[in-house]
């Protein structure tokens, strides 16, 4: 929008729904990657100053595939889990494990299959070791797992104009093969269900272009960036909201915690210096609005000196 782009690191967990951790404001054509490795630097202390002392795994596509970006999770001693790009050294990794090494894998629901645009129940996941980012000095390499998903393709190919497949062709032909380098130390299946969730940020991006991201008001650079931070301060108020307010929107998505707690048809009216605010009648969440402005107006905890 406006030669510009925006960067967002989401903290999320198995039960909490995603808050935004850190984000910027870019100039110009800029590449996926620039600048994620101070992101996700900037991320992970401001998640440690919100009271999260357990281990942080830092997901990422294949932009972030870059050597800054692993580096950054290595030195804060975190988890990192990144998209490999299909590069010639991760495509010989891959054809290196031997066939039975593969792990079935059935899905209790069908996966989206972007690539081939269908639904899959059931792949294939094995691991091996590689060592990545080899065309940077030594000091720079890093050895990890490469953890591959492989899903057959429902055409496959069988000869090329010049004649047969290879056997390195023919096992990409036949496969559709998803890796990611990881460090963690979970099992092969465990890394690929943490890894799918990767999506979380998708979706909080999603969630802001639907909110005040829609359109940057702004020729000015400054302004732009003033209102992307408070749009993240937005979104996580409206976060800590949903949480104050029920289970249920806890989990909630950002525009369902503004249409049921923050875009409220009341009326205020003002008696003998009061103010009064009446709520829609038959209100199917007032409950929950309740709970908020209990929450809300009750005095500060007392803290431990």
């Amino acid at each position: 929008m406006r030669g510009l782009n925006f960067q967002v690191a989401a903290l999320s967990t198995p039960i909490v729904a995603p808050v935004i951790a850190a984000a910027r404001l870019r100039k110009g054509n800029t590449a996926s990657a620039k600048g994620s490795g101070r992101l996700l630097a900037q991320a992970i202390k401001a998640s440690r100053r919100a009271g999260v002392t357990g281990r942080i795994l830092a997901r990422a596509d294949s932009a972030h595939y870059t050597n800054g970006f692993v580096a950054a999770a290595l030195r804060a001693k975190i988890w990192f889990s990144v998209t490999a790009r299909m590069n010639k050294r991760v495509k010989a990794a891959i054809t290196a494990i031997p066939n039975d090494a593969w792990t079935p894998i059935k899905y209790p629901n069908a996966v989206w299959e972007e690539t081939e645009q269908r639904r899959v129940s059931d792949d294939e996941v094995a691991e091996t070791q590689v060592t990545v980012f080899t065309s940077r000095r030594k000091a720079d390499h890093v050895t990890c797992r490469l953890v591959v998903r492989r899903v057959k393709r429902l055409d496959p190919v069988t000869r090329t104009k010049d004649g047969e497949l290879s056997v390195h062709e023919e096992l990409f032909a036949t496969y559709r093969h998803h890796g990611f380098i990881t460090n963690s130390t979970v099992s092969s299946i465990e890394a690929d269900q943490r890894h799918r969730d990767d999506a979380i940020v998708e979706q909080v991006i999603v969630e802001l272009k639907d909110g005040p991201i829609a359109h940057l008001p702004s020729g000015s650079y400054a302004a732009n960036a003033a209102w992307l931070a408070h749009a993240v301060i937005a979104f996580n108020l409206a976060r800590t909201a949903g949480v104050l307010a029920s289970t249920r929107h806890a989990r909630a998505r950002w525009a369902t915690l503004r249409t049921h707690l923050i875009n409220v048809p009341a009326r205020v009216a003002s008696s003998a210096r009061r103010l009064t605010l009446h709520l829609p009648r038959d209100w199917p969440w007032a409950d929950a609005w309740q709970n908020l402005f209990a929450a809300a107006n009750a005095p500060p905890r007392p803290t431990s000196i």
